[in-house]
């Protein structure tokens, strides 16, 4: 699997929140930000 590179700005606050939830789940928040689109794409059906 090839990984794309992409520049995302978010919020302060926000970033903290997934920061504090990924090191929760031993993740980077790359790592968990990745993990959510993922969950929401199965859930709404929308993978290959």
């Amino acid at each position: 699997m090839s990984k794309k590179k992409i520049l995302i700005r978010i919020d302060s606050d926000l970033h903290e929140n997934l920061r504090k939830w990924a090191e929760d789940e031993f993740r980077s928040v790359n790592g968990q930000i990745e993990f959510l689109l993922s969950y929401a794409l199965r859930e709404k059906k929308r993978t290959k």
